[in-house]
């Protein structure tokens, strides 16, 4: 039996890893840890871009100075800077968020040229103790 709940649980956690892999068409993005964006952030090197939509930014916050676009698919290029050589870091909610990933790509294709994600989004960033802002 107990032979039996291992399997079940080691195949289910390579079906959860097959599904979290990318497809062969999807851009691989960079991506940066809680302590490097918080570096970056400290030393003005990059700008952070809050793909969230209004319910998450009100219940978690977001973090200060974030671009916050007005929607992760539909947003207008005039709401990033203007300047593409300019470090972007698109976040969204957490793990499972993919809204982070559809922005960034978004800001790769109009020609936007250091672009990165933070995976953790703001979910990790609360989770770590980083300064927020209310809004």
């Amino acid at each position: 039996m107990r032979t039996l709940l291992l399997v079940g649980v080691f195949g289910l956690g390579l079906v959860g890893c097959a599904k979290s892999t990318p497809a062969p068409d999807k851009i691989q993005l960079a991506t940066v840890s809680i302590e490097q964006l918080d570096q970056m952030i400290a030393r003005s090197e990059c700008q952070p871009v809050d793909a969230n939509g209004d319910t998450t930014r009100k219940r978690m916050g977001v973090i200060p100075g974030a671009v916050l676009l007005t929607d992760f698919e539909g947003y207008a290029m005039n709401e990033l800077p203007a300047d593409k050589a300019k470090p972007l870091v698109f976040y969204c909610a957490n793990l499972q968020c993919g809204a982070s990933h559809s922005a960034a790509e978004k800001a790769l294709a109009a020609g936007y040229k250091n672009v990165k994600v933070f995976p953790d989004g703001i979910a990790g960033w609360v989770r770590a103790g980083k300064k927020i802002q209310s809004i």
